[in-house]
């Protein structure tokens, strides 16, 4: 009987124990840049070099290319919009289309609530006029539940990780909606150069660090009293200020680190945030230009652009690039990262670089 426990204790044991597997997901075409690779879902290894894995068909992402791409755990879905005006759930697991939806007006940088329910979705930074909106999709099967009246160009959109808001950007416009209800409780406006841009935010929800349109630089936002903070400018070698857009902001997860995409200049540059304002404290130079995007990988040891290299957080070199299964190097702005355990998804990171500490 002893005997028999104890193999029931080691079996239960080892179960439990089977090691997580850690992937990138890379979205192809993009609807912002070239650099794909086909059409659909490209996976790596990120435990294995990035290595390539497999690629999944999608050809929905055909038309146009794609637009956002997040994703929950709880529902085990990947979400996807495209610049045709489709969104779709896509099961992890199963490697199945759940749904597809055209929306009227079109959909963008679209992002999910952390408990699965609900989706946030930006008609588009090409529409302007009285269409702008934000729109509140069940996630269960993509139909419409409400409509969010915007400015100008409605555009990025990030669900805070406490569940409670969600955070959107249009126009030189920067948008907090509380989830319980949908009512906006803020308005931050005019921030920003001009146009509208990418932003990310602290893990209290108290700070927003949102893309600059004329400079490599992001204006800092206080939440709580809406006030603009600080504007903090990207220096160039000669000690001048870089008169290109900003695409792409990121937190290191601790935020000890703001990093900035200047895409025209084929870098990106770090600031130390463990002080206010952040201070340059450093840039990685990338092996090509694009569309500008920066973000992490859950544990803070990679981070990931525009570009197909691969950048050691720490060191900031880069130490890999992403290829794919013919050994063609390839990039994207819309991926996510994903953990499994035993076939099941249990984790997954976000588009956006988000202060996790």
């Amino acid at each position: 009987m002893k005997s028999l426990l104890l193999l029931a204790f080691l079996s239960t044991a080892a179960f439990a124990a089977t090691p997580e597997k850690h992937y990138l997901y890379i979205t192809s075409p993009d609807g912002a840049q070239p650099g794909g690779s086909g059409t659909g879902i490209l996976v790596f290894d990120i435990e294995d070099g990035h290595r390539f894995v497999k690629r999944i068909d999608l050809p929905s992402l055909k038309d146009g290319g794609v637009r956002g791409f997040c994703a929950n755990a709880k529902t085990h879905c990947a979400y996807y919009t495209t610049t045709t005006r489709l969104m779709g759930a896509f099961d992890l697991e199963t490697e199945k289309v759940v749904w597809e939806h055209r929306y009227e007006v079109g959909c963008d940088r679209a992002a999910i609530t952390p408990d699965g329910t609900k989706l946030y979705v930006p008609s588009g930074w090409w529409l302007r006029g009285d269409q702008c909106r934000w729109f509140v999709a069940d996630a269960a099967d993509g139909h419409v539940l409400k409509s969010l009246p915007s400015n100008h160009q409605p555009h990025n959109t990030i669900a805070s990780l406490d569940g409670q808001w969600v955070f959107g950007g249009s126009e030189t416009t920067f948008h907090v909606w509380r989830t319980s209800d949908d009512t906006e409780v803020q308005t931050i406006s005019p921030i920003g150069e001009k146009g509208v841009f990418p932003f990310t935010v602290n893990h209290t929800n108290t700070r927003a660090f949102v893309c600059l349109g004329g400079h490599v630089g992001v204006d800092i936002a206080d939440l709580e009293s809406g006030k603009i903070l600080h504007r903090i400018m990207a220096k160039a070698d000669d000690g001048k200020e870089i008169a290109h857009r900003t695409h792409g902001c990121g937190l290191t997860p601790d935020e000890t680190e703001l990093w900035l995409s200047d895409q025209a200049g084929n870098r990106l540059y770090v600031f130390d945030a463990t002080q206010m304002p952040p201070v340059q404290k450093g840039h990685v130079d990338l092996s090509a230009g694009g569309h500008g995007w920066v973000t992490f990988s859950l544990d803070g040891r990679f981070a990931w652009c525009h570009t197909p290299d691969v950048i050691d957080a720490k060191t900031k070199k880069i130490v890999t690039t992403l290829k794919d299964e013919n050994g063609k190097a390839v990039s994207s702005s819309k991926f996510i990262e994903v953990h499994f355990q035993d076939g099941k998804v249990v984790r997954v990171g976000d588009q956006f670089g988000l202060g996790r500490k």
